[in-house]
This record gives C-alpha cells, sequence and structure tokens, in this order.
C-alpha cells in the first residue's frame, strides 16, 4: 500500500441573503474558521455572493458581476496568505463591457491567483436561465497545483457530464471540486425529490470511481425564490464512498480528511485509465452517432 498523504479539505455550505458584502464578510469568515480547524483547501459555492439571480432574465442583475482579480479575490487572497491556504471561490466574472462568465477562481496559499475555470456547460431550464447570464467558458479543463494538493474545479451543471470530470481527472487532478447551486424547483413530492438528490449525488460518485479522484460538492441551503437549495454537500473517495456529508437544511463547513494515497492504491486494482481505447472514441466529437 502506497505510504499516506493525508489532505483535509472543508466545504463552506452557506445560506446566501440579500447583500453580496454581507455574503462576502460571511465566505471570508467560514474560509478563517475552516483554516483554524485545520483545513488546508477550502471551497465556497457557486455565486456566493449573491442569492442565486438566474431565476429570471433581468438584465439589471449584470450589475452583480466583478471583475477578476476584484473585490472578492482581493478579500480571499488575505485570509488564505493569512492562513497558508488554498481557496475556490464562484463567482458571476464581468469579464469586458457585456461578457460575462460563470467562473472559478483557485487562490494558492501564498494569495495568488493560480487560475480561473469559466463555466463550460450552461443550463437553460425553469429557473436556471444562466444562457441569459453566462457566456460559455473559453479556458478548457485546467487543474491548479497548490503545496497542498492538484485540484480541479468544474461548477454545478458540469457535474452531470463525465467527459468533463475525465478531462479533469487526466490533467492531473487528485481532488474535482463542483461549487453548486441545486435544489428542488417543484413540489412533486418527497419520491421525486428524494430521486432528484440521489441522481444529482449518484452521477458524482460515478464520477470519482470512474476516475480515480476524490470528488468534493458543495451547495447552499435556503429557500430563493421558487428554488429550495438542498444543501447536502458530500465528499467522495476514489471508491465512491461517501466520507462526510452535510445537512439538508442548515449552514455547515463540511470537513474531510483525504489521503491521496489511497488514488494510486484504486487505480491500481481499477486501472480504468489504462485500459481506455483512446484509438476508438473519435466519435465523442460528434453531437450525435446517427445510425445511417
Amino acid at each position: 500500500m502506497a505510504e499516506s498523504r493525508r489532505l483535509r479539505i472543508a466545504l463552506v455550505q452557506m445560506q446566501v441573503s440579500e447583500d453580496p458584502d454581507a455574503n462576502l464578510a460571511k465566505a471570508v469568515a467560514r474560509v478563517d474558521e475552516a483554516a483554524r480547524d485545520g483545513a488546508q483547501v477550502i471551497c465556497l459555492p457557486e455565486l456566493f455572493r449573491s442569492r442565486y439571480f438566474c431565476q429570471a432574465e433581468d438584465a439589471a442583475r449584470f450589475a452583480l458581476a466583478e471583475s477578476i482579480p476584484g473585490a472578492s479575490t482581493d478579500a480571499l487572497s488575505k485570509v488564505a496568505s493569512a492562513r497558508q491556504v488554498t481557496v475556490i471561490a464562484s463567482l458571476f466574472e464581468r469579464r469586458a463591457e457585456g461578457l460575462y462568465h460563470n467562473t472559478a477562481v483557485a487562490i494558492g496559499e501564498n494569495g495568488r491567483i493560480l487560475g480561473s475555470y469559466r463555466k463550460m456547460h450552461i443550463p437553460d431550464d425553469p429557473l436556471y436561465y444562466e444562457k441569459f447570464y453566462f457566456t460559455p467558458g473559453d479556458l478548457g479543463f485546467p487543474v491548479f497545483t497548490s503545496r497542498h494538493a492538484t485540484v480541479g474545479t468544474l461548477v454545478c451543471w458540469d457535474q452531470w457530464f463525465p467527459e468533463a470530470a475525465r478531462l479533469v481527472a487526466l490533467g492531473g487532478a487528485q481532488v474535482l471540486f463542483y461549487p453548486t447551486a441545486i435544489g428542488w424547483q417543484f413540489d412533486e413530492g418527497e419520491g421525486v425529490d428524494r430521486a432528484q438528490h440521489d441522481a444529482w449525488e449518484t452521477v458524482q460518485r460515478g464520477h470519482a470511481i470512474a476516475n480515480g479522484v476524490f470528488v468534493a460538492a458543495v451547495n447552499r441551503v435556503g429557500r430563493e425564490g421558487g428554488i429550495r437549495f438542498w444543501g447536502q454537500s458530500f465528499v467522495a473517495d476514489p471508491f465512491g464512498r461517501v466520507l462526510a456529508r452535510a445537512s439538508a437544511d442548515r449552514e455547515e463547513t463540511l470537513h474531510a480528511e483525504c489521503d491521496l494515497a489511497r488514488i494510486e492504491e484504486v487505480r491500481r486494482n481499477w486501472p480504468f485509465l489504462r485500459d481506455r481505447r483512446i484509438d476508438a472514441y473519435g466519435d465523442l466529437a460528434k453531437r450525435f452517432r446517427d445510425r445511417t
């Protein structure tokens, strides 16, 4: 068995108010607290600075966007540097006049920005009208290496796409973080609610198994407009086992210890990356394989 290499991660499950400055102050305080409690890599939920504004198409809400670097990265860089931790933060990026992205930023333990990931898969569903606000990402699927670990980050709707998880894993990520804002939109009954949540968690645990990586998904809680955010942030190991899971209805910081040596151990026994038939996957670049 490979020598143990322990990594402490923390997921900040938040309830978000209508005051962006208060949300940022809360996030900074929670990152600081998580670091004091031993976390080395800390992830915030998707678009944590504001309520989930994509429930309607309203051009006035573009005013919530900010530059990167900007006020949020400056504040988080200070706490990252002071506590010597890595922070992953999901922001509404104003790239240029009229050009906006849903962007996850990785900040290293020296307070410097390691890089950004711009959300690639953009939904357009009832109460999730993100195509109105966000331009699809153009940075590919990068990974970020800090003193603590090599990490990748995808964002919310990306959770359903195995291709994205695979590409981040192939880039060398040891932990795949998913900042998230997801919940129940309609009162369809307890059975449907449970099935929707189970599908969300199951597909991500599948990414952990298929790629031999740790997966960490962090959500918000509370009701905002027509969405009841279901919380239940979790961390899964490369075998797909849930190491820690947060509650469905309250704020908390979820801590988990990840033994990075498990990646090598699991991949030796389940060598999926070895056995990939990369010579035969050309059709994956097509929208659909028509039968003609």
